[in-house]
């Protein structure tokens, strides 16, 4: 049995992990999701991967899955932890020493032109469904204040030595496609693994999602 730490994106809970979470507990696996502490304006980015570490605690084969904003924090967990692996879903990849505040300008992700956070996020989600979520993140990110998150240099000197995939979603129009390629190409030197699915892919397929994230599991 694999332990899968979820980690949320900027913005998003773990209920964003919900419906993944089943899929995966029907394939026998364990999940850890965790609301990271962005109401804390004194919490840094060490502070949001212990919060996740402290939530793991002593499982064992544990794989780190982390999306969007989370890129910045999913491999700080990895260096925390004995993982074995590190996947990342339509993710920022951060460089030694680049903030998260200046991750947007320094990797050249296009302008998306879009308000609206259901066509921007969501746009493949059930409207009851994403409604639900935005309501439940959104009250609970009232008081989000990430302030020393945003600007505080990413930590780590090189990538933790840990096998690492990363997920592109071909129909996410918050981190398009070609950005994407392009992206991981010049962060890690590698090629991304891709599917169908928007920036929210755990709520809109997340059968999908939990059997590309057993299908990948170190052997």
């Amino acid at each position: 049995m694999t332990t899968f730490a979820l980690v949320h994106g900027g913005g998003g809970s773990a209920f964003d992990w919900h419906l993944l979470e089943a899929e995966l507990h029907g394939r026998g696996h364990d999940t850890v999701a965790v609301d990271l502490p962005m109401s804390d304006p004194q919490a840094g980015l060490w502070d949001y991967a212990d919060a996740v570490v402290q939530a793991v605690g002593e499982r064992q084969d544990l794989v780190v899955v982390a999306h969007s904003w989370g890129g910045f924090v999913g491999p700080l967990v990895c260096a925390r932890t004995e993982a074995a692996a590190l996947v990342l879903v339509t993710a920022m990849i951060p460089s030694p020493g680049e903030t998260p505040d200046d991750w947007w300008e320094r990797s050249g992700r296009p302008s998306s032109g879009i308000d609206d956070d259901y066509e921007l996020y969501l746009h493949d989600v059930p409207h009851e469904l994403a409604e639900r979520v935005l309501a439940h993140d959104e009250a609970l990110n009232a008081n989000m204040s990430m302030d020393r998150a945003g600007r505080e240099p990413w930590p780590l000197d090189a990538w933790p030595d840990v096998p690492t995939r990363y997920l592109l979603c071909r129909d996410d129009r918050c981190f398009t496609p070609d950005f994407v390629r392009r992206h991981v190409k010049e962060r890690l030197g590698i090629v991304p693994d891709e599917m169908p699915g928007s920036h929210m892919v755990m709520l809109s397929r997340p059968g999908e999602l939990a059997d590309y994230l057993v299908r990948v599991l170190p052997r």
